[in-house]
């Protein structure tokens, strides 16, 4: 049985994640690789329930640190009860989102302290890593008419997209060999183009 392949996509919002996973997940169909998408917060009937609460426009009183475990919550669900036993069986998961976001949402875009979230998504996901993750990078201007503002994290100020921005690049510089960057400003061929070429390189047979 084939070794299970653990990959994640990153990026502020409107990066356009959603058609690069769907370029990943036909590159490993086409290996006659069985493929699970999963999106962070959600994938599970638990963690979307937490999806609706953190995302309610209504919820503008939320705390950081409630946000925090929320977030941690919902993917202590989706780990238990998806990643890991999709990825003993062999199978490709490929996951919307996952700890660099909280990362840059919660660190360094509500500044919680990183050592502090880190120790505790230790709890949440053990020794589970992304095998590659892309972080797609945009303009935040760009990226927020792109996918508009319609959840209560979408409509956080500017100034909070922007630090979002600044650490997913931050911590993409710390851990090149994992996260690759991609300029998901340029046309979207180039970036599907530098995507498959990733993959492909990484995981080609």
């Amino acid at each position: 049985m084939k070794k299970g392949v653990f990959i994640t996509f990153e990026g502020a919002e409107g990066s356009g994640k959603s058609t690069q996973i769907r370029n990943a997940a036909s590159f490993f169909r086409h290996q006659k690789r069985q493929v699970v998408l999963l999106r962070e917060p959600g994938g599970t009937r638990i963690s979307e329930a937490i999806r609706s609460v953190l995302l309610d426009r209504g919820n503008r009183g939320m705390s950081h640190v409630t946000e925090l475990l929320l977030y941690l919550s919902a993917r202590a669900q989706i780990v238990h009860e998806k990643i890991l036993p999709a990825l003993r069986s062999g199978k490709v998961v490929i996951c919307d989102r996952f700890e660099d976001s909280t990362l840059a949402y919660q660190g360094y875009g509500r500044g919680i302290p990183l050592p502090l979230i880190r120790e505790v998504s230790r709890l949440v996901r053990g020794t589970l890593r992304p095998d590659l993750t892309f972080v797609l990078d945009i303009d935040i201007k760009k990226g927020l008419s792109r996918g508009g503002r319609h959840d209560r994290i979408e409509r956080e100020a500017f100034s909070f997209h922007q630090k979002v921005r600044r650490g997913f690049l931050a911590l993409a510089r710390k851990e090149p060999r994992r996260v690759i960057v991609v300029d998901s400003g340029q046309p979207l061929p180039e970036v599907s183009r530098r995507v498959l070429e990733k993959l492909q390189n990484v995981f080609g047979e």
